[in-house]
């Protein structure tokens, strides 16, 4: 990577970002996002509006300027320009700071007409024994869509691919089927697009505008829980499109059965044609992903390095892959791939914690964390400063170790385990769109080690 190049520094500080918020908030907030120029050690990123530019400032610039300042201690500070879409070609004085580059600012990855990235492709995904029945899938609604699997429903924890294969789809769908229309975005866009059409008074325009299209590709329907009306139009919605065969694609981190507080006839259209989970990848599958992620920059690494980048974490791809962004990024500043203890040494922060750790190490661990005394933890006190720390440890728990959640409600004051199962779900709700929780935890994580 050229730290000098706006163009190539964003596209790494993206797959940084990939790994701390979901595919749903990336979608939603860097989209229309890019490096307008470098001065004097100041990165100027371009935004939409001034609600972006808040947002950024508020949620995301710490993350941010970690992130570029891991790539080199020359970036002082990022800086927020609004940049309407007019505006976004690239002005003749916007140079790096060589002064020898001219920045096309165009959307480095989505294509407008339809939101799809064009990296996500079945020549990029990896196949193995954990999603070959998605892949399978995917290949069987595109020979006959619309009448095959209607919906597909492809569902999996964070981090399984479910997005770069249900793009992929839509990709592949383009070149199959040269004039027809198709469409992905998040359910949250959908909701935004709705409700923004009703207050507009556009209701009539957005239901032209979502029953036009021959594909239809909706990412994250889980986040449609409690969304009364909009899932009441999406059901409308599904009616129309399914009546006239055409394809809709769902993914969800969950299946539809276990989506909660989605009206039921809604769940029926989402369960009604083809589900299927992808699972956690196998070890070969894991070799293969950081196999072929570093040869597509053009990196050969040793079967000892991948196979200690493959082993040493387990569940997500997005976290996996990060970890081989770092490896690039470090072999193209360095001109040759790093050796095994280079690798080590670099992938310290991308560690998980080891599953024989006691429930008591973690209590430690967080409580010095936030600087609070652990008895506290086991108190029945609802102290905000002790609440938000103790929701933490049981989401760790769960997660990470994946203890039940009586025994984690047993070990942490005699809790009832309806209490630890809303404090999982709400920290896991939370660190979608809050970065800062999300950085809190990858960094106790690293405690635990």
């Amino acid at each position: 990577m050229n730290k000098g190049d706006p163009k190539e520094l964003w596209e790494y500080m993206l797959t940084q970002v990939e790994l701390s918020i979901s595919p749903a908030n990336f979608n939603t907030w860097f989209r229309n996002s890019f490096i307008v120029k470098i001065e004097d050690g100041v990165l100027f990123v371009g935004v939409p509006s001034q609600f972006f530019k808040d947002w950024y400032l508020k949620k995301f610039h710490t993350l941010l300027l970690k992130i570029v300042r891991d790539v080199s201690y020359e970036f002082r500070n990022i800086e927020y320009l609004i940049v309407k879409d007019e505006n976004r070609k690239a002005p003749k004085e916007a140079k790096n700071t060589r002064g020898a580059l001219e920045l096309p600012l165009e959307d480095f990855y989505i294509n407008k007409s339809d939101n799809l990235n064009p990296r996500y492709t079945f020549d990029t995904f990896v196949i193995g024994a954990f999603n070959n029945l998605a892949y399978a899938a995917a290949h069987a609604a595109l020979e006959r869509p619309g009448i095959t699997y209607n919906p597909l429903f492809i569902y999996g924890d964070t981090g399984r691919g479910k997005t770069h294969l249900i793009q992929a789809i839509g990709n592949q769908y383009k070149k199959q089927y040269q004039g027809r229309k198709v469409f992905y975005l998040t359910s949250e866009k959908f909701v935004v697009d709705y409700t923004d059409s009703v207050q507009a008074g556009t209701a009539n325009r957005f239901k032209d505008k979502y029953r036009q299209y021959d594909l239809l590709i909706m990412d994250d329907v889980q986040f449609l829980s409690k969304k009364e009306k909009t899932q009441e139009e999406l059901f409308h919605l599904f009616n129309a499109l399914y009546d006239t065969n055409k394809q809709i694609i769902f993914s969800s981190d969950r299946p539809p059965s276990a989506i909660p507080d989605i009206a039921e006839r809604l769940k029926g259209r989402l369960a009604s044609g083809m589900a299927v989970d992808i699972g956690e990848p196998d070890p070969e599958s894991r070799m293969a992903i950081v196999r072929k992620k570093a040869a597509s920059h053009g990196v050969l690494l040793s079967n000892e390095v991948i196979e200690y980048v493959a082993t040493s974490m387990n569940g997500s791809i997005r976290e996996l892959e990060g970890m081989v962004n770092s490896i690039i990024c470090q072999a193209q500043v360095k001109g040759l791939a790093p050796d095994i203890a280079e690798v080590r040494q670099s992938l310290r922060s991308f560690s998980r914690p080891q599953k024989n750790i006691s429930v008591k190490n973690v209590v430690d661990k967080v409580a010095e964390f936030y600087g609070i005394d652990e008895e506290s933890i086991y108190e029945k006190t609802r102290r905000r400063e002790v609440v938000r720390p103790r929701q933490i440890i049981m989401y760790i728990l769960r997660e990470d170790f994946h203890i039940s959640y009586p025994t984690i409600g047993t070990k942490l004051g005699g809790r009832d385990h309806t209490t630890v199962i809303h404090s999982c779900e709400k920290i896991k709700r939370e660190m979608v769109v809050d970065s800062d929780l999300s950085q809190e935890i990858q960094n106790i994580r690293t405690l635990l080690v």
